[in-house]
């Protein structure tokens, strides 16, 4: 494996960190009713587990409501069952063909909870950044003591690994920020 395969390799991890981390994000509501809050999550849909997004119209009508209409009348049992097990804390009502969900404004505590919660993924992700960088020195390091990358490019590879880490941690903090911003928003 050459330098530029295990730079190009450790970019590809830390990306896909980022996307993980910005959804958990997105799982988080606030003050306002989101269709992502709900739209990847999955129900069993005769047997395969499936997004909501692929089985119902999900929109919001206004800031405190979510309105879900299902293609098949038949998976609103489901979808139903799927979100009151969630940890959004809401309780759907349905008319037969549509779900509504609406959202009581936040308390400032429940704010502060959620801040919390978001700090917590975002330390969990930066973990994750800081294991994709350690697991990419190690294949550095490997790659230089079988002979195949001279010490210099070694210590180029490490000091590009270490930047590639900076600016993903940068980019949550920033995440971090803004959500933080929109929770503590009325």
């Amino acid at each position: 494996m050459t330098a530029k395969e295990i730079l190009k390799d450790t970019e590809s991890k830390m990306k896909k960190c980022m996307e993980t981390t910005l959804r958990e994000f997105g799982e988080v509501r606030t003050g306002r009713a989101q269709p992502s809050l709900i739209e990847d999550m999955h129900i069993d849909y005769y047997g395969t587990s499936t997004p909501i997004k692929q089985i119902a119209a999900v929109s919001s009508p206004d800031p405190r409501m979510i309105l879900i209409q299902p293609w098949d009348a038949l998976a609103i049992v489901e979808i139903e069952k799927a979100i009151s097990n969630s940890k959004l804390g809401i309780t759907p009502s349905n008319d037969g063909k549509t779900m509504r969900l609406s959202f009581p404004p936040l308390s400032a505590e429940r704010r502060e909870e959620f801040i919390k919660v978001v700090k917590d993924m975002a330390e969990r992700g930066r973990v994750t950044l800081r294991t994709i960088r350690r697991d990419a020195n190690e294949k550095v390091k490997k790659v230089q003591s079988e002979g195949h990358m001279s010490e210099d490019d070694k210590f180029k590879s490490e000091e590009e690994v270490q930047k590639m880490t900076d600016r993903f941690i940068k980019e949550i903090d920033s995440l971090v920020e803004r959500k933080s911003k929109e929770l503590r928003e009325v």
